[in-house]
């Protein structure tokens, strides 16, 4: 499974005065309040979170960024504004990195105003899922992946993980397709506990297996690759090897018989008796022809 990326984007739902705004955790989240068209830069403002918490404050300004205190440590050095929007009535600001702690009722204050006014903004600060190792205590770190047994048709797999809480194991294929693995077995060594899924496949391919504990958010894999020789895969590759091989080894005998045809082949003769009466019978004497025949000599020459 592939993480949600933490993206800047903010949902909101509008109910009369009501804004809500949605970020995922570790995200930007913009808190909207405009006021009016009015130039806000001499004005004063205040941002307070759950009625208590002072997030930000603006007067004439003069805020928390340069020089101003009172700001809640929660929110120190995280929350800006928009200086060049405050001409527009653009109260907004921003928080950096946002935590299941920010989430809450943002109240956008104008007390000088006649009459006051306030702005209510529900915050909501979703967690996804996402490797938090060394964030949360008791994250899961990386799952131990080991091969048990192989041979050229199936190998079986064993991924192990502990934390706190124990987390959950999948094993998942390159498609991101969670696989039927064997039921999760339990143990303890030296005061801690493991969890153990082991699984058999029958495929080439990259296997993961993902080690998830919901209460904390945190997901975390690793990643196995397996070549089967009798897999469907290998046996593809393979067998245009061979094929490949075997037209190899046709051309070079027609080569080598072509280069055996018509190389040399040594000289022969071959005697053509040429006589002016194809139907008379040479002379000969003692079997032997006549010297006086005409006889013409062809020698074959090699090609």
């Amino acid at each position: 499974m592939e993480l949600l990326p933490l993206v800047c984007l903010c949902l909101l739902s509008c109910s009369g005065d009501a804004v809500r705004v949605l970020v995922e955790d570790r995200s930007d989240a913009v808190l909207p309040c405009l006021i009016s068209t009015e130039d806000l830069a001499g004005k004063l403002f205040d941002w307070k979170k759950d009625g208590q918490k002072e997030v930000f404050m603006y007067a004439a300004g003069v805020h928390y960024n340069n020089g101003r205190t009172g700001q809640d440590e929660q929110f120190r050095g995280r929350v800006s504004h928009f200086q060049d929007q405050l001409k527009n009535g653009n109260a907004s600001i921003k928080i950096n990195n946002t935590k299941m702690a920010d989430s809450g009722n943002y109240s956008c204050i104008f007390p000088r105003l006649e009459p006051s006014q306030t702005f209510i903004i529900e915050l909501v600060v979703v967690r996804v899922l996402r490797d938090r190792t060394g964030e949360e205590p008791g994250a899961a770190p990386e799952p131990c992946i080991s091969t048990l047994d192989h041979t050229n048709h199936w190998s079986l797999l064993q991924c192990e993980a502990h934390g706190d809480p124990l987390p959950t194991l999948k094993w998942e294929d390159s498609d991101n397709n969670t696989l039927t693995a064997e039921e999760p077995q339990i143990s303890e060594r030296g005061g801690r506990l493991y969890i153990t899924v082991k699984i058999t496949v029958t495929k080439t391919g990259s296997y993961r297996c993902v080690a998830t504990q919901e209460t904390l958010s945190h997901q975390i894999t690793a990643v196995i690759p397996v070549s089967l020789e009798g897999s469907s895969t290998w046996l593809i590759v393979n067998g245009a090897g061979v094929i490949l091989a075997l037209v190899a080894v046709i051309i070079l005998f027609i080569c080598l018989w072509r280069r055996t045809t018509n190389g040399p082949t040594g000289t022969g003769m071959n005697t053509i008796n040429n006589q002016s009466d194809p139907g008379s019978t040479p002379n000969t004497a003692n079997g032997q022809p006549d010297a006086d025949q005409n006889t013409t000599m062809i020698q074959w020459a090699p090609v």
